[in-house]
C-alpha cells in the first residue's frame, strides 16, 4: 500500500514539474488592464470556492484506503444499513451553497464585466474598428484616418471601444492581459471595452479556430504613453501604401502568419461596408 501511495505521489510531482517547465503562458494571471485584474480575481474566487468540494474529496481519497486497508481495522459488519441522515445533509448542503455563491457572483459580475459597458476615465474613450479576415487582424482607426495589419497601438491609460466584425468565417478577437474575449461574426458588429494601464507589447490573436492558418492569426497590441502612440499613428501615416479597393482585395486572399502592415489611408467607411455586405446576404436581399 505504502509504495502504491509513494509511485502515485511521485508521478503527480513529475506531472507538475512538468507542466511548470511545458512553456506555458499565464497571461490571465499577469493582467495588464482593469477589465484583464477584474477577470483574473474572479476565475480565482471562482476555483478556491470550488476547492470546498475538491479538497476534502482528495483528502479523503489518501485517507481512506490508509486507515482502513484490509486487515488494518476491524468495524461492525452492517449488511443492513443504507441511509443517514447526516450524510444526506452534508452531499445536499455543501452543492447548493457552492452552486449559490458562484450564481451570486455569476449575476454580479455579469452586469460588472459587461464587454460593452464603457470603461469610467476621464479621457475620452477612442474608438477601434476591428475585422477578422483570413487569417490576419484588420484594425481600423477612422479617428486617425489610418489601417494595420496584425498590429495595433493604444495609449496608456485611455478607455478604447473594440468594434469586432468579420470579413469571414467566425473568430474571437483577444489580448489576455487586456481582458475579455468578443467573437468576430460576418454582417454583426460586437463590442468591447479595453483599457492598458502598463507600456508594452501584448499577444492578440483568434481564440477560435478558423482554419488552416489559425495558428498564425496573431497580432501585437502596443501599450505606450501618448507621445508614443502619437509616433507611431506618424508611421503609419508616413507608409507609402493605401487601402484601396485593389489592396483590400489582396488582403481578402487566405494567407498565413502574415507580418503587420501599415495603410496611410483608408475607405473611412469600410467597417459599415464589410458590415452590410454580409448583412444584405442574411436579409436575403
Amino acid at each position: 500500500m505504502k509504495k502504491t501511495l509513494t509511485r502515485g505521489c511521485l508521478r503527480l510531482g513529475i506531472a507538475s514539474l512538468m507542466l511548470l517547465l511545458s512553456g506555458c503562458n499565464f497571461w490571465l494571471f499577469d493582467p495588464k488592464g482593469p477589465i484583464a485584474e477584474e477577470q483574473m480575481w474572479l476565475i480565482i474566487i471562482c476555483a478556491l470556492v470550488m476547492l470546498i468540494v475538491v479538497v476534502p474529496v482528495t483528502i479523503m481519497g489518501v485517507v481512506f484506503p490508509i486507515r482502513y486497508a484490509k486487515g488494518k481495522r476491524v468495524e461492525k459488519y452492517r449488511p443492513d444499513w443504507q441511509h443517514s441522515n447526516r450524510i444526506e445533509a452534508v452531499v445536499w448542503t455543501i452543492p447548493i451553497l457552492i452552486i449559490i455563491a458562484l450564481g451570486a457572483i455569476t449575476l454580479v459580475t455579469s452586469y460588472t464585466l459587461d464587454p460593452r459597458q464603457p470603461i469610467e476615465s476621464e479621457k475620452p474613450t477612442m474608438v477601434v474598428q476591428v475585422v477578422a479576415m483570413d487569417w490576419k487582424w484588420l484594425f481600423i482607426y477612422p479617428e486617425e484616418g489610418i489601417a494595420t495589419v496584425n498590429e495595433m497601438a493604444l495609449p496608456v491609460g485611455t478607455p478604447v471601444e473594440f468594434l469586432v466584425t468579420s470579413d469571414t468565417v467566425m473568430n474571437s478577437f483577444f489580448i489576455p492581459q487586456l481582458g475579455t474575449q468578443i467573437y468576430a461574426m460576418s454582417g454583426m458588429e460586437n463590442r468591447v471595452h479595453l483599457m492598458a494601464d502598463e507600456p508594452g507589447e501584448y499577444r492578440g490573436f483568434s481564440a477560435n479556430y478558423s482554419g488552416f492558418g489559425f495558428s498564425g492569426m496573431k497580432f501585437t497590441a502596443i501599450a505606450t504613453n501618448n507621445a508614443g502612440f502619437d509616433d507611431w499613428v506618424a508611421k503609419v501615416k508616413a507608409s507609402p501604401e493605401s487601402l484601396d479597393d485593389e489592396r483590400l482585395a489582396e488582403l481578402r486572399k487566405k494567407s498565413r502568419d502574415v507580418p503587420p502592415m501599415h495603410f496611410a489611408s483608408v475607405n473611412p467607411l469600410l467597417f459599415t461596408d464589410i458590415i452590410e455586405q454580409y448583412a444584405g446576404a442574411l436579409n436575403g436581399q
